[in-house]
C-alpha cells in the first residue's frame, strides 16, 4: 500500500461513524425519550419555553467558526435567504450564519486538501487535476447548503405530519370555550413532548402576541418561519376567520379532516409506485440472481458438451 497513513484514518473514520450511530440509537436517544418522560410538571413560564433566560455561552469550535465566517463578504439577499432557511432548518440563534459560512470555508479545505492528496494517483494530465481541484472545492462549498435543504425538508415534514394532532387538539380547545390566543398557547404546552417541532413554532407565535405584534402578523411570520405550505393554508384560515368572525372550530376540523385525507392519499399514491420504482432494482439484481441460479448449471453443461462437439466440425 503507497499511503498506509491515508487507509489507517479512513478506516478510523468509518469505525468512528459506525461507533457513533450506534451509541446515539442504542444509548442516547432512549435516554432523551425517558428524559422527557421524567420531567417535571411544566410551569406558566415554562409553557412558552421560558424555562431559562441566560444563553449558554458558545464554545471554542462555535467561536472559531463565528470568526471565520464573520471574514466572509456576502450580499445582504444572499445573508436574508440564508437566514430564512436557517431558521425553517431550526438554527435560530444570532450566530447561526457566520457559523455556517464557517462550516463552509472548512468543508471546502478539507476537500481541497482530500483532492491534493488524490492528485498523486491522477494521470499526467494536467486538465484532469486542475478539474479535480476545482470540483473538490466546489463540492466543499456545496455539501452545507445541500445538508441544510435536507434538514429543512425533514423538518418541514415532521410539521406537516404533526398538524392534524395539534389542529385537533386546537379545535377541542375552542370549542370548550378558549379564545384563539390561549388554545395555541395550551396547544403548545400539550405537544412539547409527543411534537416539539410544532410546540416550538405555537409558541413563538404567543411569545411575539405578547411582545405586541397582532394576531395575523404573528400567525403569518409562523407560516413564514416554517415554509410549509400546509401551514399557511392553516394561517391564511385562522385569519380570514379572525378577520370575518366565522366559526373557528368549524372551519379547523374541516380543514384536519381535509389534512389527513390528502395524507392517506398521498400514503396510496406512493404505494402505488413501489411496482414502478421495483422494476429497476429487480431487472438489474434480482432478475441476474434467478436466472445464474436456474439456467447456471444447464449453461454450463451445455458448454461443456457443446463446444468440444464444434470443435471437432473443424
Amino acid at each position: 500500500m503507497e499511503h498506509p497513513l491515508l487507509l489507517s484514518i479512513i478506516l478510523f473514520l468509518m469505525v468512528m461513524a459506525v461507533l457513533s450511530g450506534i451509541g446515539y440509537r442504542v444509548y442516547y436517544k432512549p435516554s432523551k425519550f425517558i428524559r422527557q418522560l421524567g420531567a417535571p410538571v411544566i410551569s406558566d413560564g415554562e409553557r412558552l419555553g421560558l424555562t431559562s433566560t441566560t444563553e449558554q455561552a458558545p464554545g471554542t469550535v462555535v467561536t472559531f467558526l463565528h470568526d471565520l465566517g464573520n471574514k466572509i463578504p456576502s450580499s445582504e439577499a444572499e445573508v436574508a435567504t440564508l437566514k430564512a432557511d436557517l431558521i425553517r432548518g431550526g438554527f435560530r440563534s444570532d450566530t447561526a450564519v457566520p457559523v455556517f459560512y464557517g462550516i463552509r470555508i472548512i468543508c471546502t479545505l478539507g476537500l481541497l486538501m482530500a483532492s491534493l492528496a488524490m492528485e498523486a494517483r491522477m494521470p499526467q494530465n494536467s486538465m484532469l487535476k486542475v478539474m479535480l481541484i476545482v470540483f473538490g472545492c466546489a463540492a466543499g462549498w456545496k455539501l452545507p447548503r445541500f445538508f441544510l435543504a435536507k434538514r429543512v425538508k425533514k423538518r418541514q415534514e415532521i410539521i406537516r405530519l404533526s398538524l392534524p394532532d395539534g389542529l385537533d387538539l386546537l379545535v377541542v380547545s375552542i370549542e370548550a370555550g378558549l379564545g384563539l390566543d390561549q388554545a395555541i398557547q395550551h396547544v403548545a404546552k400539550e405537544l412539547q413532548v409527543t411534537h416539539p417541532e410544532l410546540a416550538e413554532d405555537l409558541s413563538l407565535i404567543t411569545l411575539e402576541m405578547r411582545a405586541g405584534k397582532r394576531r395575523a402578523d404573528a400567525l403569518k411570520n409562523f407560516a413564514e418561519r416554517t415554509g410549509e405550505d400546509e401551514v399557511r393554508k392553516l394561517v391564511a384560515i385562522l385569519v380570514q376567520n379572525d378577520r370575518f368572525g366565522t366559526s373557528m372550530g368549524e372551519s379547523l376540523r374541516t380543514h384536519s379532516d381535509f389534512m389527513r385525507t390528502r395524507r392517506r392519499q398521498e400514503a396510496e399514491e406512493r404505494a402505488g409506485k413501489v411496482g414502478v420504482k421495483l422494476v429497476f432494482p429487480i431487472f438489474f439484481f434480482i432478475l441476474p440472481s434467478m436466472l445464474i441460479v436456474a439456467a447456471g448449471p444447464g449453461l454450463l453443461q451445455i458448454f461443456k458438451n457443446l463446444f468440444p462437439l464444434m470443435n471437432n466440425f473443424h
